[in-house]
């Protein structure tokens, strides 16, 4: 396995991308989420393309305008489609055996894809894709009543509520969110299942069940969906070395049948 660092163009701009080389004619364009640079969140990226590289498996993975070590001006996942399709095409060239390009995008890159209908490529894998308009979004009923179930079994949380340690006000509004209805699909996440409905190729969804962005997409999505795949024991970046085995399984699944 060979690690190749380049540059590629993009708006007269140069973005950084790293490419993780194999012999295989499916590859995997990994699409950073946030600020996050190409090798992602705990160097989680650069190990997952190591690992599928060992496999066979070309492995690009870039940072877009504005981020990492690009040049540019940082126009967010919403502005992202030009810098996913350069990047792609880029790809193509240093890998020209390509016959087939799986993305994968967590959070919001995850959003992109959707967005953008795969942006070009040939299957997607999308994890805990991003539907919050604002931080402030608080996790679906049923997380948050799963949550006060688990603290309830727990004898110091009871003493952190008999001691006044736990503020009444937060506690009640919890509870009011807890036991209320389930919200109303939010405008992104109705523009990203319209996005995704008219791409025609594969698609497996990730989902984290100790990540807040996922428990709010799956509040807002069918969870018969036979797209979906569960970890209940992951956090959003699947930093847990279990989590990382799994996130790889699932990716090298996904580049075996494409």
């Amino acid at each position: 396995m060979s690690r190749r660092h380049l540059t590629f163009a993009c708006l007269g701009t140069r973005l950084a991308a790293t490419l993780d080389e194999g012999s295989e004619t499916t590859g995997l364009l990994i699409v950073s989420g946030g600020n996050e640079t190409r090798a992602g969140a705990f160097a989680g990226h650069a190990a997952l393309a190591g690992a599928l590289a060992s496999a066979g498996f070309p492995v690009f993975r870039f940072d877009r305008r504005g981020v990492g070590d690009s040049e540019g001006e940082n126009a967010g996942f919403r502005g992202s489609a030009t810098d996913i399709a350069a990047a792609l095409a880029a790809f193509r060239v240093e890998a020209p055996q390509l016959t087939r390009v799986i993305a994968f995008g967590n959070c919001d890159a995850a959003s992109a894809l959707m967005l953008q209908s795969g942006a070009g490529m040939d299957a997607l894998v999308l994890a805990n894709p991003w539907t919050l308009e604002d931080d402030r979004t608080l996790p679906p009923p049923e997380a948050l009543r799963e949550r006060y179930a688990a603290k309830l079994r727990g004898p110091r949380e009871w003493l952190r509520l008999v001691t006044g340690k736990v503020s009444l006000g937060k506690l009640a509004a919890g509870l009011k969110h807890a036991f209320g209805p389930a919200p109303v699909a939010s405008s992104l996440a109705r523009e990203m299942a319209a996005g995704l409905e008219r791409f025609q190729g594969p698609v497996t969804i990730l989902l984290a069940g100790r990540d807040r962005t996922a428990q709010v997409f799956e509040a807002a999505c069918d969870r018969t969906d036979p797209r979906i795949e569960r970890y209940p024991d992951a956090t959003h970046a699947f930093a847990e070395r279990h989590a990382r085995e799994w996130l790889s399984d699932r990716l090298l699944e996904a580049l075996k049948s494409a």
